[in-house]
């Protein structure tokens, strides 16, 4: 994975807006479940590869202090060797002079060379230094929308647990609500009325037929009386 390419996805990543993704989601929950599973793993790859851009900078960070010390080690011998040039020269040595000087030429040349090795891994250096600074804020991102995925989860879950206990218990309560009239309570009492209804009648049913018997009693006693009356007639008692 390239510099540029890890940059992107972590950039890509911490700037995702985790409450519109949510919003558009047909089960929260498990859109959740689903973003953290992806966010964890995309944290720890974005980790590796920012711990591998990290030891490259570190070693380039290494090599450039090598440079510079090299730099100035060489620039030390060159002084060295110029300064005995200088000295056996003064004394008439002129030959083992010049073979100094040409020492002090080679030491320089090093220098130089450490030098431009140096400078020019330096603004190679800033630039890994400002890109993992960028790596670092955004996984710090990152891992701040993880943190914040995790404790959505646990507000929806704690959520959809109190809802599922509403409904449960309201359906609880519509199951033996007495006052509804189409519930098996009223359909009972509807009955008992019908009873009592239907005894009430018998009672008034009976009570009108002893009233019957009794007037046909009634009527057989009159005509026993007449009967008796005519007979009286007949044989001229009184």
């Amino acid at each position: 994975m390239t510099k540029q390419t890890i940059l992107g996805r972590v950039a890509q990543l911490a700037k995702a807006n985790v409450n519109a993704l949510l919003d558009q989601a047909e089960d929260p929950q498990k859109m959740i479940d689903q973003l953290i599973r992806d966010y964890t793993a995309n944290i720890a790859e974005a980790e590796n590869a920012v711990a591998d851009t990290i030891g490259n900078l570190r070693m380039m960070e290494q090599d450039h202090a090598e440079d510079v010390a090299a730099a100035a080690e060489w620039g030390g011998k060159a002084l060295a060797a110029s300064r005995k040039a200088d000295g056996l020269r003064g004394g008439g040595g002129a030959a083992e002079a010049d073979r100094f000087d040409n020492l002090a030429r080679i030491a320089l040349d090093r220098q130089l060379q450490s030098e431009k090795e140096a400078s020019a891994a330096e603004p190679v250096i800033a630039g890994q230094n400002e890109t993992v600074t960028k790596l670092k804020s955004g996984l710090d991102q990152m891992r701040a929308k993880l943190t914040q995925l995790q404790a959505r989860r646990d507000e929806l879950v704690a959520r959809s647990r109190t809802a599922h206990a509403q409904n449960t218990m309201l359906d609880a309560v519509r199951s033996i609500d007495v006052l509804d009239p189409t519930s098996d309570l009223g359909r009972f009492e509807d009955k008992v009325r019908r009873e009592e209804a239907r005894a009430q009648g018998r009672q008034e049913l009976a009570a009108s037929s002893l009233d019957a018997q009794f007037e046909s009693l009634d009527s057989v006693s009159d005509a026993a009386e007449v009967d008796a009356r005519l007979a009286r007639l007949k044989t001229g008692t009184p």
